[in-house]
């Protein structure tokens, strides 16, 4: 079985995800959007405290606000950048990508060790997780969906009442809509949400009152 961990971190209010597999106590870390020194010991002092072995690093997609911890995470615990090659541009231009948001902030390029596709698993201790390719709010935008747990992590591809905005480079609204609606739209009613920002929902909720995909 694997639990959810969740961090707010960033000027963004990112959603930073660890998922841990309660047996073996290893982990991987989606999204590490640590950006201040608290940030970093909050989730450092999280992973120490509850002896949880990194094995990993899942980005849903390498928008800036999404990326901030991934090379401290790969450095400090020695793990790889897993995510779709769609965004290979995005994790090359990180210092350019905080900059047209107005921070002055040094930031290597992101390397993508593993690529990540439709239909991949990832395994995590005992479990196993299932990638989606869900590409509008960017070109490599996945969901990461936990079957057995009943949940799926979506990125910026859609949160309650509302999906990711669709006007970066690469973006598409209809290529978003159509690929919300398949994709995850499609999953169990039950199925808990977990967005990139802002609070969980469910897909049955989102299939009734989201405006954007009815």
């Amino acid at each position: 079985m694997l639990k959810i961990k969740q961090f707010v971190f960033n000027p963004f209010d990112e959603n930073t995800y660890l998922i841990v597999d309660n047996d073996t106590l290893k982990a991987a870390v989606v999204d590490p959007g640590m950006f201040t020194d608290r940030d970093l010991l909050v989730f450092d002092d999280f992973i120490r405290l509850n002896k949880i072995k990194l094995v990993q690093v899942i980005n849903t997609h390498m928008h800036v606000d999404h990326c901030f911890g991934d090379n401290y995470v790969r450095d400090k615990y020695g793990v790889k950048v897993s995510a779709h090659l769609g965004d290979d541009f995005y994790a090359a231009a990180m210092e350019q990508q905080a900059a047209r948001f107005g921070m002055v902030r040094h930031m290597k390029p992101v390397m993508i060790d593993c690529p990540l596709d439709d239909g991949d698993t990832i395994i995590i201790g005992r479990s196993t997780i299932h990638v989606l390719h869900v590409p509008g709010h960017s070109p490599g935008g996945i969901a990461l969906y936990d079957k057995e747990d009943g949940w799926v992590i979506t990125g910026d591809s859609l949160f309650r009442g509302s999906i990711g905005r669709t006007d970066f480079e690469g973006g598409s609204m209809s290529q978003l809509i159509n690929a919300a609606r398949t994709k995850l739209l499609t999953l169990p009613d039950d199925t808990v949400v977990y967005p990139g920002h802002g609070p969980s929902t469910t897909v049955g909720q989102e299939k009734k009152s989201n405006p954007y995909l009815q």
